[in-house]
């Protein structure tokens, strides 16, 4: 099992763009993915799980993946995160 903290940056947070694209990423993987959140954990590869986190800018989201290619998941989706979604 592979885990990694990130920060959310974007000033809207996790909304339903960058849920969307946390869950393409994980979604390319074998592995499975969770999201954790203030002891709230979800499915990675869920779309209504990852909006359900409501993370908002500074909140601090565990990575968490277990499976063959667990550790290229979690790089890839913090990624993701450390891009911030695109938004500026």
């Amino acid at each position: 099992m592979t885990e990694k903290q990130v920060t959310v940056t974007n000033p809207l947070g996790v909304h339903a763009r960058p849920s969307a694209m946390i869950v393409q990423t994980a979604s390319r993987f074998a592995s499975d993915v969770w999201l954790i959140k203030d002891g709230h954990e979800v499915n990675g590869k869920s779309m209504l799980g990852v909006m359900t986190l409501a993370a908002e800018m500074g909140s601090v989201v565990t990575i968490r993946a277990d499976g063959p290619d667990e550790e290229k998941a979690v790089e890839a989706i913090a990624k993701v995160f450390e891009m911030r979604f695109g938004e500026r």
